[in-house]
């Protein structure tokens, strides 16, 4: 019983890593954090992307939780359930790095699902990466994938009311 709240702990962070980084795709890193995330958007042969430096903020915010949890950096100061927090970030990253570097942009591996979630998590990102520039766009997230159908109708939206310029190639 004494593992249980560790373990709630872990798993509401990774739960909650995926709002954070939803709001932080959509209004950091497609607003003032352009610089960075542009050549993510646009095609290159760079084993590397500036875009890669976000893994870092998510670096430091992992490890900032473990000293807030460590009492060897804080002494009688420090709070254990950082501890657990950061160890939800890392976990987050890790599936992160996975699914998103790894399934859909196939850094790391070459496997395209033809079925099923994994499926849809690379439908879901492909339409994301179908607007050109920073502008409108769909599924923010990483690892909760809407309705492909449901996406290209909002990108079609958009393409309509002039808030995004949408590849001819997405379908939308």
């Amino acid at each position: 019983m004494e593992i249980l709240v560790p373990i709630l702990i872990v798993l509401a962070t990774v739960v909650a890593m995926e709002f954070v980084a939803w709001s932080s795709h959509k209004y950091i890193m497609h607003g003032f954090g352009w610089a960075w995330h542009r050549d993510h958007h646009e095609p290159h042969d760079n084993t590397f992307e500036k875009n890669d430096l976000f893994g870092l903020v998510g670096a430091v915010m992992s490890i900032s939780m473990f000293a807030l949890g460590s009492p060897l950096v804080l002494g009688e100061a420090a709070w254990i359930p950082a501890t657990w927090i950061g160890l939800g970030i890392l976990v987050y990253g890790i599936i992160y790095t996975l699914i998103h570097d790894g399934l859909v942009h196939q850094r790391y591996f070459r496997w395209v699902p033809k079925r099923g979630y994994a499926k849809r998590l690379v439908q879901s990102h492909k339409l994301h990466h179908a607007t050109i520039g920073k502008e409108g766009g769909v599924s923010f997230g990483f690892l909760f994938a809407r309705d492909p159908g449901k996406l290209k109708a909002e990108l079609r939206q958009q393409r309509e009311a002039g808030t995004a310029v949408v590849r001819e190639s997405a379908g939308a």
